[in-house]
């Protein structure tokens, strides 16, 4: 896969200068890019790696100095992540996923394949299953009873999808990762401790013997068109309705999403994060690394929930939070220097304390 600097200039709607028919074949850092690559050096930073390569054109930032580098060529950059996104498309390679249907998978009589889907060895297509047109499906997926995949679907070795799922246009589904297993539900016959602690929020309860009976999951899990789902991430079914993922949201690795969420459009879901059963998620959300949102809450459109945190309550729209309990953004900031002043404080109140009382006061 190559391309000129001048093809990937348009392509990209950027500036070049310097030899524009210059051949590159891929990207890499600027202290590892040979002669063939195209050296990511999007900001001043990067610069002194391409002393260490062996590049000949770049893609810098607006206003460098390519001929002082040493460069034959440049492509120059105003908002580097976004460039970047356009230069990885461009040389990505992709993935083989073979042509038409592997003799070793498994498609039963009834489900519907659409012209140009891909389907790897060792896969399993359930019954009355729907795969739409391009699909491309690799080896060990399994796509369970009454699923419906729609068209251009990439579904990495390991995927499950399960019963009834129902997944919109260019979904990608990661390594291993699962869309549609039973939603964790449980009840007691009578009020289980967890619900005496929760209704009274005390730890004072009568302690008594208890079993768990499942809940059912009678409901599917719905997906828009566009959304990414990590590897080894995982969305339940609902209890009766659907749990709901809208267009363009992206989920990254290890990620939970309980069962009867709706989540809207475009959100961003990061590593390790988890929203409990029943939450609805707006438009536009961020959620960072491990942040936890609590079962039947809200939060709004456009909000930002920072890393780690922990949602116990609703956020409104656009609202940035952070922290364990999540608060306002300024507010847990002035939380945090309150707390990093804490040891000079008890160090000042001792000091009260030995000239009011005398240092050789008790207690």
């Amino acid at each position: 896969m190559s391309h000129t600097i001048a093809e990937l200039a348009k392509a990209l709607g950027l500036r070049a200068e310097g030899v524009l028919d210059l051949t590159i074949t891929r990207a890499a850092e600027p202290a590892q890019a040979g002669p063939d690559a195209l050296a990511m050096a999007m900001d001043p930073k990067y610069a002194a790696g391409l002393a260490q390569g062996q590049a000949q054109a770049a893609i810098l930032w607006d206003g460098a100095d390519w001929q002082a580098m040493g460069l034959k060529a440049a492509i120059f950059a105003p908002r580097p992540r976004w460039a970047m996104a356009g230069v990885s498309e461009l040389l990505d390679p992709g993935y083989d996923f073979g042509t038409g249907i592997h003799p070793q998978s498994f498609i039963h009589a009834t489900a519907q394949v659409a012209d140009g889907a891909c389907i790897g060895p060792f896969t399993s297509i359930g019954a009355r299953a729907v795969i739409g047109p391009n699909a491309r499906i690799a080896p060990n997926v399994t796509v369970g009873e009454d699923a419906v995949i729609g068209a251009d679907v990439i579904l990495h070795a390991g995927a499950r999808i399960g019963a009834r799922v129902v997944i919109g246009a260019r979904f990608i589904g990661q390594p291993n990762c699962v869309v549609g297993g039973c939603g964790f539900s449980f009840v007691t016959p009578e009020p289980s401790g967890a619900e005496d602690v929760r209704a009274s929020l005390s730890g004072e309860r009568q302690v008594r013997a208890q079993k768990w009976h499942r809940i059912q999951s009678l409901g599917a899990v719905r997906i828009g068109d566009d959304v990414e789902l990590g590897a080894n991430s995982s969305i339940d079914r609902g209890t009766i309705r659907d749990t709901v993922i809208g267009s363009g949201t992206k989920i990254d690795s290890v990620c939970q999403i309980g069962h009867n969420v709706q989540m809207g459009e475009d959100c961003m879901m990061c590593g390790m994060a988890g929203v409990a059963g029943s939450a609805r998620i707006g438009n536009r959300v961020l959620l960072a690394g491990k942040v936890a949102v609590n079962d039947n809450i809200f939060v709004g459109d456009d909000a930002i929930v920072g890393g780690a945190s922990r949602v116990f309550t609703n956020v409104p729209a656009g609202r940035a939070v952070l922290g364990d309990p999540a608060t306002k953004l300024e507010t847990q900031l002035e939380i945090r220097k309150i707390i990093r002043r804490l040891p000079r404080l008890v160090a000042n109140v001792a000091k009260l304390q030995d000239a009011v009382f005398g240092p050789d006061r008790k207690g």
